[in-house]
């Protein structure tokens, strides 16, 4: 069975098919958040600090970090500053070790600057994942060496020299070449984290099922675990997050084992604690069972980040016997009976709301570019 393995100094997590599905927070990225990205060209940490920790009480048990930063004044005064190679590589150490300080998880380092690459691979304590290397010739001439070199894992995204393709096919051979060209430099499969590229399906009616069979082929004829920057399949869409916590569970169903995703939203994450249960890769529900707790202080009034730090802090994490999911059932039948609630909230169903769609989606629109997750 393949597992991809994944460490901090202090914690290992292990991405696989037979275990629960890894979500990489990707809230550290500058890329499209002018204050974030203004704040760095300052110095100041403190959202990189407050979103390391909001990510990991909700449930992130890898951290993307991306130091894809625009110094607009800095550029203003110094023309080095307009280039990403001088920029990048001591921004992502100072990352690195910040986020290092902060909480314990493993990181996964997301720069399209090799120099920047590296920087993060010499500060990170651990194993982390390499985000990323394409099927492009001098990316993967660039970046294999490295993984090769400091025994990390790596995300393969499936373009190459000619862009992305919108034939599943093809994105396909691509990710068969990365493995291929990476057994040579002596990188087993098992270090191969393929992103499939998600379509938006606003734009193409079939871009879950095609990133559905996509995932099948990969995990049964290549072996490989996956991965997708998650939000892709609801670009340009209303209310984005109910496609994407439908789109989740299907494509755990389908096989795919990671996401960079936002996990301080309780919609997808919700999904995904559901999805694990239901894939009997959480033991006896009891992170299920803790998850429910948070959405009801939720309920209560508290955000999905406060609930899910007070329930971290506490020490409130899965790993309850039978019996004690079996006496939390019991104890909302006997509710239901008296009038006062509902068993759904013990076995899964979630309150979402339907609400009408008011917006229609052009079929003659052009293709987005999808956002891969070395992006």
């Amino acid at each position: 069975m393949t597992r991809t393995v994944i460490e901090s100094k202090t914690k290992t997590v292990v991405i696989g098919f037979d275990e629960p599905f890894c979500v990489i927070g990707e809230r550290i990225n500058p890329t499209g958040r002018k204050k974030l990205a203004a704040e760095l060209e300052a110095g100041n940490f403190e959202t990189v600090i407050r979103d390391a920790i909001e990510q990991v009480a909700c449930g992130a048990t890898v951290l993307d970090v991306n130091s894809g930063a625009v110094f607009t004044n800095k550029m203003a005064e110094d023309p080095r500053y307009a280039d990403n190679n001088f920029v990048e590589p001591p921004l992502m150490k100072q990352l690195i070790e910040i986020i290092q300080q902060t909480v314990d998880v493993p990181l996964c380092i997301d720069s399209s600057v090799p120099g920047a690459l590296e920087a993060g691979l010499m500060a990170c304590e651990g194993r982390p994942l390499l985000n990323s290397v394409t099927g492009e010739e001098e990316r993967l001439e660039l970046v294999l060496p490295l993984v090769k070199k400091y025994n990390v894992p790596v995300v393969a995204i499936s373009n190459d020299d000619t862009g992305i393709s919108q034939d599943p096919d093809v994105r396909f051979a691509v990710a068969k070449k990365i493995v291929e060209r990476a057994a040579d430099f002596g990188i087993p499969a098992h270090d191969i984290v393929v992103d499939p590229l998600v379509m938006p399906v606003g734009a193409m009616g079939s871009a879950g099922q095609q990133v559905f069979a996509l995932v099948r082929r990969l995990r049964d004829e290549l072996g490989v675990n996956t991965t997708c920057g998650a939000s892709n399949i609801s670009f340009g869409l209303p209310h984005r997050h109910g496609i994407n916590a439908a789109f989740l569970p299907m494509a755990i169903g389908a096989g795919m084992t990671s996401a960079i995703m936002n996990p301080v939203r309780s919609v997808e994450m919700e999904a995904i604690r559901a999805a694990n249960f239901l894939m009997n890769h959480d033991a006896n529900g009891g992170e299920w069972i803790r998850f429910a707790r948070v959405l009801e202080a939720v309920e209560g009034g508290k955000t999905f980040a406060e609930a899910s730090a007070e329930a971290a802090s506490a020490g409130g994490r899965g790993g309850r016997s039978g019996q004690r999911l079996r006496q939390q059932a019991e104890k909302a039948e006997e509710k239901d009976r008296r009038g006062h609630a509902s068993t759904s909230c013990w076995l899964g169903a979630s309150p979402w709301r339907h609400r009408r769609q008011t917006h229609q989606i052009s079929r003659s629109v052009i293709m987005p570019k999808p956002k891969a997750t070395g992006q």
